[in-house]
């Protein structure tokens, strides 16, 4: 009688993965006009599969006009870009349909076999089983954020585009969230681009921090503290040369009765 073998799980990713000869995205002298308005002029960026970098920038800097570059939703005809196959997004409006349940929500556009059993694996991992069967009009605002997650990674994306996914969240609720997005990124190692206004954020999250300024990439800060990240004199003096190039007074980092969103859920006074 044939005796099975034990099947043996793939260990989780602690670290980020090692740059590969070949990238998960690159643009090379990427441009972007709209009319006479030039929004991205000669952008050259590369993310290894499994970094996770964040993007930050003014408002007009050129963030959403490159997210939705990489996520295929405005055309990059004739120019030098490369993305994986399997791309999600995760806005900051959930942007559930609400005539579907949550579970349905999840398996919106799945193809495949056993939808369901794989749209509740994925609801699983961020913690709403109980909520299978529930309509987008009864969740909390954290919950919504985490279907959208769960959506985004049921497609098991080489590159997953965050969108300033906690931006409407509550402070105490975004805290929950770094944890998770940190998680999932272990667990699942797509190449992941947050793009956020926050500072404290992307330094506490991404092992690589962009300025986008003018279309253009203006500073770059490789973030090399262990996780999790304490707000001690290096993170500081990155937050100091991020600011600076944000064109924004650094003064104290944060004061009394603030909040510092560091993903491993504790709250910083």
């Amino acid at each position: 009688m044939a005796v099975s073998q034990p099947r043996l799980s793939r260990p989780a990713v602690t670290r980020p993965l090692q740059q590969a000869a070949e990238p998960a995205v690159r643009l090379s002298n990427f441009v972007r006009r709209f009319g006479d308005n030039t929004v991205i002029d000669g952008l050259d960026l590369s993310i290894a599969p499994g970094e996770f970098v964040a993007l930050l920038g003014a408002s007009g800097s050129g963030k959403t006009t490159l997210l939705r570059t990489l996520a295929g939703l405005d055309p990059a005809r004739g120019q030098d870009v490369k993305t994986p196959d399997a791309r999600a997004v995760v806005f900051q409006d959930a942007r559930l349909l609400p005539w579907k349940k949550v579970w349905r929500n999840v398996a919106l556009g799945l193809s495949g076999g056993n939808v369901r059993a794989r749209a509740e694996a994925a609801l699983k991992e961020v913690g709403l089983s109980h909520r299978l069967d529930a309509w987008p009009g009864t969740l909390s605002g954290g919950e919504a954020q985490r279907t959208a997650l769960a959506r985004a990674l049921v497609r098991a994306p080489g590159l997953l585009l965050l969108d300033e996914p906690f931006a409407a969240l509550d402070a105490l609720t975004r805290l929950k969230m770094h944890d998770l997005v940190l998680s999932l990124w272990r667990e699942h190692a797509p190449a992941v681009l947050l793009v956020t206004h926050d500072v404290d954020e992307a330094i506490a999250l991404a092992d690589r921090v962009l300025v986008l300024d003018k279309g253009r990439i203006a500073a770059e800060e490789r973030i090399t503290l262990d996780r999790p990240r304490t707000l001690d004199a290096r993170f500081q003096a990155i937050r100091r040369r991020l600011l600076s190039q944000l064109g924004v007074e650094s003064g104290p980092a944060h004061g009394e009765g603030h909040l510092l969103a560091f993903p491993t859920g504790e709250v910083v006074l």
